[in-house]
């Protein structure tokens, strides 16, 4: 038996046929090139129909898929705020009618639940029953695995990490992406480099770059270090996991931190659990959220 995988990112479309045991048989791409609302729901089935096309011996169980946004568990409908058109989009409903086989399972979930996963699957997180990987990227979340679940909240908005109120006075800068965000993920740091430097052309790359050597960078960095910092101490006194896992485009450069924010977490965090607890990077890097959407429906088929 098998099972496809699928990671819909912003601008392209990842997805693979793997094994339950998570061997990867095939996969495929497609680039999203503008595509919005129901074309990009035709190019995911496109995917589901060209793995399946592809796989002559193993039927396909089931399908998982990986959203950018908040998954409507109820309702099987995604918001994604970097597809327009997908405010509401009936997501599961499309899939379901396009693949045509009542038999292979369908499970949709956000970027933030997946990425966990994929760490509880193949990555850092296996063995674990209480871990949070934080994707610190273009903004900032964290899927949360606790006493052995993924939880999602009464509205599935578990996570939205960026949006913790970590410094005072409010500002303004913070309404549309929270005040974590604003100042501690890849779009925050470019951010504030682009105000520090008075250059609009300056970026996060050029921040690290020049941490170490050019002050204005390495104060940015600072900050941010002092940030992810607070933030993991009070996801650890709220929900005392084993590990915290990072990962996302931003660890990467930032991975040779993660020393300093464990001890600037220290001096925040309920003391115990700090001990506790493990700070590491993610080891499945960009593959979590691929492996997650297949690891989803290795449990889909569990369940039936």
């Amino acid at each position: 038996m098998a099972v496809i995988g699928i990671d819909l990112g912003g601008t392209k479309i990842s997805a693979a046929l793997l094994t339950r045991s998570g061997e990867t048989i095939c996969n495929t791409y497609r680039l999203l090139e503008g595509a919005t609302g129901s074309e990009v729901g035709r190019l995911i089935a496109e995917a589901i129909r060209d793995l399946r096309s592809q796989n002559n011996q193993l039927p396909v169980e089931a399908v998982g898929v990986c959203v950018p946004g908040i998954v409507y568990s109820k309702k099987g409908t995604v918001w994604a705020p970097n597809i327009p058109g997908w405010d509401d989009y009936p997501l599961l409903r499309e899939l379901e009618a396009a693949v045509g086989d009542p038999t292979v399972r369908i499970a949709l979930e956000s970027d933030r639940t997946c990425y966990i996963l994929g760490e509880v699957w193949k990555g850092a997180a296996r063995g674990c029953t209480d871990a949070i990987y934080l994707a610190v990227g273009t903004g900032i979340g964290a899927g949360i695995l606790l006493d052995g679940r993924v939880i999602h909240g009464a509205s599935d908005i578990v996570g939205a990490t960026g949006w913790m109120a970590l410094e005072t006075p409010w500002k303004d800068e913070y309404k549309p992406v929270g005040c974590f965000e604003y100042y501690a993920s890849g779009n925050g740091i470019g951010t504030q480099a682009k105000l520090r430097y008075g250059d609009p052309s300056k970026t996060s790359y050029d921040v690290f770059a020049g941490y170490g050597s050019d002050p204005v960078a390495t104060e940015i960095l600072d900050h941010a270090i002092q940030l992810w910092g607070m933030g993991t101490a009070n996801l650890v006194s709220l929900f005392n996991p084993q590990k915290v896992i990072f990962g996302g485009g931003v660890f990467g450069p930032a991975v040779r931190f993660i020393d300093r924010i464990y001890e600037e977490a220290c001096r925040w965090g309920q003391p115990i659990s700090m001990r506790d607890v493990r700070f590491c990077a993610s080891e499945v890097g960009g593959d979590a959220a691929l492996l997650g959407a297949a690891y989803l429906a290795v449990r889909e088929t569990e369940n039936l």
